[in-house]
């Protein structure tokens, strides 16, 4: 058991404080005094910092004041007193925080056996407990030190280097799957929080799946959680972007020998592609972060990005306000897409209110449960299409005439690609403002505007993007 603990290492690094006081400031962004093992040491170190906290000298004298001698006897002082002299007292401190952590472990064990069998819990309940209590485990061990300026600039310009070597003057991050829309954020990047918010039928579920497909062709791997939708759904909608066959004809199944054919040779394309689907419907953050960590450790999977559809459908751990169970979730993923190093993409509701708006384009607080949403978030994006607004309120209109006797010639058009509005309301590192892309109805796709060409890859098989050009409107799927 001497891994666990090593009492030795302790009184010197206890020690080396005494001798040298400044060192204390590099130690606190590594220990806590709950990280040493006898219950003396714990005391003496937590003196140490709150001396340390208070300007005040941290010598054996301001020690004896602070701590009760019942807890800490003379013995232990002049232990301490007496040790050896260390020079590299970082590598010493980070023995004492693997043995603390190895401890914190072993004691977790312990517990998962007394809530699994003694207290009985169900095991989704036994899982999620656990969970957290790793989870806990895992951000108490991680150190936090201060980085000095050297080390900054030294980082930064290794950075600024690595962008220059890839040639683009504006995709930093994971392509968003759009040329205009990258040039105004310069892609997703590593440890973003992107809320994608719209309301329903906007099409915000077909605007992350433009994203992922993109992704994927550039052979990224892509984590998709589908709260929401099957797999199976998914890939239909998926396809038929890749294909730009429309989406019910792939639904049904209602395609020619051309259309079987390309299909055929997309899905052998998708097959070697890195996309991994949970659509097991409900899922708290412990559980999303296990799944994530487990997929993306394997480093062939190359993953890059991952998509949560919808965030309002994750679940809390239990017992909260839902206030409060939102704003854990989403400074969960805040925190995973910083130790991922990947960016993370959650699809958000909005609140029904904006609609009696006569401008209904959405706003930051038309989100749900909006507080800690926007303050997590680095990028908030909303969909909006005007059309969808235009087409209810012409058939609004229409049946309030049909009512009353009289009749109603609507002016509206149902085209089969309509302008769709993408609005930056939030970027932390960019500017807000919109950009503008053509959606493609019967395919659920959407394209940029000065080159739709570049928007979603095409199967080498299908002659034209002319050889799916829509003419009129059949019907119009859910989105």
């Amino acid at each position: 058991m001497d891994n666990i603990y090593a009492l030795n290492i302790e009184r010197a690094v206890l020690s080396s404080i005494f001798f040298s006081p400044e060192v204390i400031e590099d130690l606190l962004g590594i220990l806590k005094p709950k990280d040493f093992y006898l219950p003396a040491h714990k005391k003496i170190f937590e003196a140490m910092e709150q001396l340390n906290s208070q300007d005040l000298p941290i010598d054996e004298e301001f020690i004896r004041r602070r701590v009760d001698s019942k807890e800490v006897d003379d013995s232990v002082l002049i232990e301490i007193l007496s040790a050896n002299a260390i020079t590299n007292t970082l590598a010493y401190a980070k023995e004492i925080k693997d043995a603390s952590v190895k401890r914190e472990l072993i004691s977790l064990a312990t517990e998962i056996k007394k809530v699994t069998i003694e207290d009985e819990l169900p095991a989704t309940e036994a899982v999620d407990y656990v969970q957290n209590a790793l989870y806990k485990i895992t951000t108490d061990s991680a150190s936090s030190e201060l980085k000095n300026m050297y080390q900054i600039t030294t980082d930064t310009l290794l950075h600024m280097e690595e962008m220059k070597k890839r040639g683009n003057a504006y995709l930093i991050g994971e392509t968003t799957g759009f040329d205009a829309l990258d040039r105004r954020t310069t892609g997703f990047n590593n440890g973003d929080l992107v809320i994608i918010a719209a309301r329903p039928a906007m099409g915000k579920t077909s605007f992350v799946l433009n994203t992922a497909l993109q992704n994927i062709e550039r052979n990224t791997g892509v984590i998709f959680f589908s709260l929401e939708m099957p797999a199976e759904q998914l890939m239909m909608r998926l396809i038929s972007i890749k294909t730009r066959i429309p989406l019910q004809n792939v639904r049904k199944g209602d395609l020619d020998d051309k259309q079987w054919s390309t299909i055929t040779k997309a899905f052998d394309d998708l097959n070697k592609k890195k996309l991994f689907v949970d659509d097991s419907g409900s899922v708290n953050i412990n559980q999303l972060r296990a799944r994530v960590r487990k997929i993306a450790g394997n480093k062939e999977n190359n993953i890059k990005m991952v998509i949560i559809d919808y965030l309002q459908l994750m679940q809390g751990t239990g017992g909260k306000d839902r206030h409060l169970e939102v704003s854990e979730i989403s400074r969960g993923l805040k925190m995973l897409a910083r130790e991922m190093g990947v960016p993370i993409l959650a699809l958000s509701q909005l609140n029904r209110g904006l609609e009696s708006r006569p401008d209904k384009r959405p706003m930051l607080s038309d989100i749900r449960e909006s507080g800690s949403i926007e303050q997590d978030a680095d990028i908030i994006m909303f969909v909006y299409r005007d059309d969808v607004y235009k087409e209810r309120d012409e058939a609004r209109k229409e049946k309030e005439a049909k009512d009353k006797g009289d009749s109603y010639k609507s002016t509206f058009i149902n085209k089969p690609i309509e302008e769709a509005e993408i609005i930056i309301g939030k970027q932390r590192n960019g500017p807000v403002g919109t950009v503008k892309l053509d959606f493609h109805k019967e395919l659920t796709m959407f394209v940029d505007k000065d080159n739709p060409n570049k928007s979603a890859p095409i199967v080498t098989t299908y002659d034209s993007v002319a050889d799916a050009e829509i003419d009129t409107i059949v019907e119009i799927p859910d989105i």
